[in-house]
């Protein structure tokens, strides 16, 4: 078998402005895809698993030996194509066409469960590619950081009235590579966090990284730095060593009712991404290895007795969501019949974002300099300036997030704004006001780019949550509208059967070409998503579309908005 595990092996991405490739989209997906494995960046390198259980960003040493040696030599009407993590071939396309073209964890439905699709896994046959791994667009916690951050500023306007956390605390489990991101978006709040984790070594990663601020010895401990925080509505954010399944029951019992409640474990991946309570992390392993059909009960039974108590804070006045881990579906295999009555995030607060085509738009710097993100982060603010709620987001941003390998950006830009920002970031491109260029992406949970009915397509007004044809389409479209590399994917933050999902990343290099991918790309991008949600009778897309420069039959027509 070819090898998956090389403690050895560190990854960095090149710096500077001299390239290893024949051209910016190729140097940019090389450097990407390094970054991805930086230790900076990545949750376990050596076996070139970058977060999300085992989300993946080459499916062995070899292949990812292969890709590299693959984009070094690319050529600018060549595109390269990666089966799951593995180079399969190279054809000649054209200059505008794609430079790479991906697919992730694509079986066919009928074998599209956990247990037939690991084991094409362990034939090396397939790789699980999350949503940013296996597409080389993750920049580390900030990923999921503002995503974090607007859920919950959305959950304070709705639930509390308030612009903001302020006296107000969460409790929720997981700070691995995503769940990481919780205590620190609810102190840029200024909310208090209390976050459960059974590793003490993501507890010190996050202590170390700034994303918490301390780590408390005991439940009791905790509670009182809790409530004497919320108290003095002071912004405070706290790690705890257990077991969210003992921690959650525990308050049930003590009477103690957070104000949020939630879970960011990685509960999709039942394997390795929620451990059974009543066993340190060792004993875990060892029980995983010797008896996983026992492993597994374990885990549901923890799952089962975590979701019960949520669901008993959520009568007590909690206000309880899911955040898109599949936990609510593991808890009603559990036998929690009632786990949907959990709502999601994604229909309760995120989804009038999607509406108007806005979701988590990233960029990064290819120099591998802060100052290029703090140029950018200055155009924003100033060609930007009637979106408030943007503008804090990127002072808060350039305060208190830290780099992980590449320095990296992300916000919510809706649709316009991002066509508009990438021809910006062109111009300061061509200008020199960046010193290389910027690779321009976002994360898979987008707003036109996703069906998942367990997150992103959950309760869609018309019943379309299942419906499939959506991401297939954006990723056709982009590779039509010349993104710089494209990917599908099958099961990222949900798990194996539950989501089909699509990437692009598009390079703005400051020349006339990329100007012109940029505009086709980042229209069709964000535009593929108002179509979406207004051919699903929302409102706010449906008033969108006659302003669009896209048009849709029955609904407007190739009218002066279209550009020819």
């Amino acid at each position: 078998m070819p090898t998956t595990y090389d403690p050895e092996r560190v990854i960095r991405a090149p710096r500077g402005t001299q390239r290893r490739c024949r051209g910016w989209a190729q140097e940019a997906a090389l450097r990407l895809l390094m970054n991805n494995l930086d230790p900076e960046v990545a949750r376990d390198p050596a076996r070139l698993i970058v977060y999300g259980g085992r989300g993946k960003a080459a499916r062995d040493w070899e292949s990812f030996d292969r890709i590299v040696a693959a984009l070094e030599v690319l050529g600018p009407e060549e595109t390269l194509l990666v089966q799951s993590g593995k180079p399969v071939g190279v054809f000649p396309t054209h200059a505008e066409a794609p430079r790479v073209l991906i697919s992730n964890a694509m079986v066919v439905p009928r074998w599209a469960t956990d247990t037939e699709f690991w084991a094409l896994e362990a034939r090396g046959l397939t790789m699980y590619g999350q949503m940013t791994a296996g597409s080389w667009i993750y920049i580390g916690t900030q990923g999921i950081l503002q995503g974090t951050y607007e859920t919950l500023a959305s959950l304070g306007r709705l639930e509390f009235g308030a612009p903001d956390l302020a006296g107000r605390w969460m409790l929720s489990s997981g700070l691995g590579e995503m769940g990481g991101a919780q205590p620190l978006a609810v102190t840029m709040l200024h909310g208090v966090a209390l976050v459960v984790d059974v590793d003490r070594r993501a507890i010190d990663r996050r202590l170390g990284k700034q994303y918490l601020d301390v780590a408390a010895s005991s439940l009791d401990e905790a509670l009182g730095l809790v409530a004497d925080a919320a108290r003095e509505r002071r912004p405070l954010s706290v790690g705890l060593e257990a077991n969210a399944a003992d921690v959650y029951p525990e308050l049930v019992s003590r009477g103690v009712t957070p104000d949020i409640v939630s879970d960011q474990t990685a509960a999709h991946d039942l394997s390795v991404g929620y451990l059974p309570r009543g066993h340190t992390l060792a004993e875990a392993a060892e029980l995983r290895a010797r008896d996983p059909a026992q492993y597994r009960v374990e885990v549901l039974a923890s799952i089962a007795r975590e979701a019960r108590a949520i669901l008993d804070l959520r009568r007590r006045g909690a206000m309880a969501f899911d955040y898109g881990n599949n936990f609510r579906a593991q808890a009603r295999e559990a036998g929690v019949a009632e786990a949907f009555d959990i709502p999601g995030y994604v229909p309760k607060y995120i989804r009038p974002l999607f509406a108007v085509g806005s979701g988590p738009f990233r960029w990064v710097a290819l120099s591998g300099d802060p100052e290029d993100i703090r140029a950018i982060d200055a155009m924003v603010l100033r060609e930007f300036s009637t979106d408030p709620a943007l503008l804090r987001w990127i002072r808060l941003a350039g305060e208190r997030v830290r780099f992980q390998g590449l320095p990296a950006r992300i916000c919510y830009l809706g649709y316009g704004a991002r066509e508009r920002f990438g021809h910006l970031v062109n111009r300061l491109v061509h200008d020199g006001a960046v010193s290389a260029p910027i690779a321009i992406g976002r994360d898979h949970h987008d707003t036109g780019s996703v069906a998942s009915p367990f997150r992103e397509t959950e309760a869609m007004r018309d019943g379309s949550d299942a419906i499939a044809d959506w991401p297939i389409l954006n990723a056709l479209l982009n590779v039509a509208s010349g993104a710089s590399w494209v990917s599908v994917h099958h099961g990222g933050g949900v798990g194996i059967g539950n989501s089909i999902h699509a990437g692009l990343v598009v390079v703005a290099d400051g020349s006339e070409e990329a100007d012109r991918r940029l505009g086709r790309t980042l229209n069709s991008d964000s535009g593929l998503g108002v179509a979406r949600h207004a051919d699903a009778g929302y409102a706010e897309s449906l008033a969108l579309v006659p302003k669009a420069r896209f048009w849709v039959p029955g609904l407007s027509g190739p009218g002066g908005h279209v550009n020819p």
